[in-house]
């Protein structure tokens, strides 16, 4: 049973998982913008908001924290020199996810797009 156990299994492994939210976090920072199904799109907002704001603590420690996370150099530049600043008076709420209301053609699940606020 799977009582008070939180969060999707997106039908992988623990392993493909994580590496499957980690480029998906990474895409959103990149591309400050991302068309993905609704359940993807809910379950990576978490990890991008926490991202944001390590990255508004700043220092060292912050982007050593953010690459072991990201594993990506340029999404943390990123982070820590472009979307940080630009959300330093913001408590939370950095993405926001407007459902599309289209669904995809092979699969028919609905579609929504999250995006930096």
């Amino acid at each position: 049973m799977r009582h008070g156990k939180a969060g999707k299994k997106f039908g992988r492994k623990t392993g493909q998982r994580r590496a499957f939210m980690r480029s998906l976090a990474v895409n959103v920072v990149k591309r400050e913008r991302v068309e993905t199904t609704v359940t993807r799109a809910k379950a990576i907002r978490p990890v991008v908001e926490h991202a944001i704001t390590l990255a508004k603590r700043g220092g060292l420690s912050s982007r050593r924290l953010l690459l072991s996370r990201l594993h990506d150099p340029q999404a943390v530049t990123k982070l820590m020199d472009n979307l940080a600043p630009r959300y330093q008076d913001r408590k939370g709420g950095y993405t926001r996810i407007i459902k599309s209301g289209k669904t995809r053609k092979r699969d028919g699940v609905q579609v929504a797009t999250i995006e930096f606020v």
